[in-house]
């Protein structure tokens, strides 16, 4: 928990130290009427006037205006603190999650994530708040009463010191049981929210295959584990409470018990066991409070150690110390030279000596069966992944020695699951560049096909996008994926598998229109369709990993058994041989 505080910003410092100041002036203010309503209680039992005892009650008010004002600015100044360190923990988080890659993602999970974002900095948040409200003014006031109690009497001490000790026993014996418990209910949370998250997502399959009773067994597997250990965690900390006030019950008892008995016998006077019993029971309260402390600690300190780890895990992919400028003489280059990559952990490569050169203007076609490593070499390019071996060359410069900013402007990247974000039609197409002209945006709606269902809607391209784009067809989501890329103009277009949710209508149209778009730009495809690469300049044919065939689509039908077993497949023989212009 002490760790995470070294993100705290300086101004969190100082506001600290107020709150330990108001904190002694609290404390001071509570002995000051006790010491004062000691005097008083003297004074009535003397008989004394009304005018000696109003201006010791006037200065018991002040003490209480006093306390009453410190403790407002403590849970003022602890409430700004706690708030703006769990922002800046949340933006901390997020900032260093976008720069994860996919390696780092998978390591956490994105349930374990979303989590760590929010109910763990929750968690942290809470403990703070309390902490400066409690953890200063409880040792504070539990050693200032203890100053006031020893010399008074030493059977009154004894006691006290008896009802302190079974009460930090029981504290001990309860948290060695529950401690463990913390660190269960965060994991269960993140398994909880992962199973949760993976039936929304997934709700249409699981309708379609009346998989709900499946489904809800696996909540009700984890709802049951995570509430099983809330409620022992629950129970523990309710007995915990009750337990200090019966202590403190017990020590007013005894303390009126053996006060009563020791003014009897002329020991001890009546306002001097009254004072006694109000500092014992602050030693008390002070310990109670240490307790809810104790409370809020042991879960905060897990949850806090989560997010240390988010923050304090080095993504693999960062950028160099000394970058190398972007050359203006040569624009839209890729070039593989024996490139193989595995998997952290893989036994073995996913892709393995790929070599291969598109050049501005040319057209890359990529084609195998499903897991040869298709979408694993378009990764590598702009570095969601480093090759493990070999080296990846855009515009004749390794990937590894750009600035990620300055390689990721060069690429128009269209992934294989199209994604959307919540906002407008706009808003996605703009997404690279928000001051985009809207001449541009439209220009590149057109060239996706995306104007026709654009044009249908009530709001045109102020339409509202859902979260994930939800409410818009497979089709229609990928138009928009393409066009959002087309609009940002690159060097180097990269499409990995994005025109497999259109018709073979649209895919022919779409191609047709883009390649008018793309003959300054180096254009990387990968897919599926023999009808969409077919007269890519260059075709690379992956089997298991490997290359197996490059060239174009009459010589691989030749030489390639590959890829002429897929060209079969798909077309008749006669249609291979007069395959139209598509690109």
């Amino acid at each position: 928990m002490f760790k995470i505080l070294k993100y705290f910003k300086p101004s969190y410092w100082g506001m600290t130290a107020i709150i330990f100041v108001l904190t002694l002036i609290g404390v001071v203010c509570e002995l000051g009427i006790v010491s004062y309503m000691e005097k008083i209680l003297a004074l009535v039992l003397e008989l004394a006037p009304i005018s000696s005892v109003l201006p010791i009650g006037g200065i018991m008010l002040a003490l209480c205006a006093g306390s009453v004002v410190s403790n407002v600015f403590i849970g003022f100044f602890a409430s700004k603190i706690a708030a703006g360190f769990s922002r800046d923990l949340r933006k901390k988080l997020f900032d260093k999650v976008s720069s994860f890659t996919m390696e780092e993602i998978n390591k956490f999970s994105t349930a374990s994530l979303i989590t760590r974002s929010t109910n763990d900095i929750q968690q942290v948040q809470m403990a703070i708040a309390i902490c400066l409200r409690m953890a200063l003014t409880a040792p504070i006031m539990a050693i200032a009463s203890i100053i006031m109690i020893v010399g008074k009497n030493w059977q009154l001490t004894l006691t006290t010191a008896v009802g302190i000790i079974v009460l930090i026993i029981s504290i001990v014996v309860i948290f060695a049981l529950v401690m463990p418990k913390f660190k269960r209910i965060q994991t269960l949370t993140d398994r909880l929210n992962g199973v949760t998250r993976e039936n929304l997502t997934g709700l249409r399959v699981v309708r379609a295959y009346n998989a709900e009773e499946y489904q809800q067994a696996k909540f009700e597997k984890v709802n049951t584990e995570l509430t099983g250990t809330h409620r022992f965690v629950t129970i523990m900390m309710g007995i915990l409470m009750p337990g200090c006030q019966a202590v403190m019950n017990i020590l007013s008892l005894s303390i009126i018990w053996i006060g009563a008995y020791l003014i009897n016998n002329s020991v001890l006077s009546l306002p001097e066991m009254t004072a006694f019993q109000i500092y014992a029971s602050m030693v008390l309260m002070s310990f109670m409070m240490l307790t809810i402390i104790f409370v809020m600690i042991p879960r905060a300190s897990v949850s806090a150690n989560r997010i240390r780890e988010v923050l304090e895990t080095e993504p693999k992919v960062v950028d160099p110390e000394n970058p190398v400028a972007p050359s203006a003489d040569t624009v839209g280059k890729v070039e593989f030279r024996n490139v193989s990559f595995r998997y952290p952990d893989a036994e073995g490569d996913v892709i393995n000596d790929i070599s291969f050169t598109l050049n501005k203007g040319e057209t890359l076609a990529i084609i195998g069966s499903t897991g040869s490593g298709k979408s694993t070499i378009i990764n590598l390019i702009p570095r969601f992944y480093d090759a493990t071996q070999g080296e990846v060359l855009v515009d004749d410069i390794n990937v590894k020695d750009y600035n990620q900013k300055d390689l990721h402007d060069k690429l128009g990247f269209v992934p294989q699951k199209a994604t959307l974000f919540s906002g407008s039609i706009e808003s996605n197409i703009k997404f690279s560049d928000s001051d985009m002209s809207d001449e541009q945006m439209r220009e590149a709606a057109e060239i996706a096909q995306a104007e026709d269902f654009i044009n249908e809607k009530e709001d045109k391209y102020s339409s509202r996008i859902s979260q994930g784009g939800k409410n818009v067809s497979g089709g229609q989501k990928q138009r928009l994926s393409i066009a959002r890329a087309i609009a940002k103009d690159p060097e180097i277009f990269i499409f990995d598998d994005s025109f497999s949710a259109l018709d073979y209508k649209t895919d022919k149209t779409l191609r047709k229109a883009l390649s008018k778009k793309t003959e300054n730009a180096g254009v990387i495809i990968v897919a599926q369709r023999i009808g969409t690469i077919i007269n890519a300049d260059k075709i690379i044919v992956l089997d298991k990993g490997r290359m197996v065939g490059m060239g174009k689509h009459k010589e691989l039908l030749k030489d390639c058994e590959v890829y002429r077993e897929i060209a079969l497949s798909q077309l008749s023989k006669e249609e291979l041989d007069n395959a139209g212009t598509a690109w």
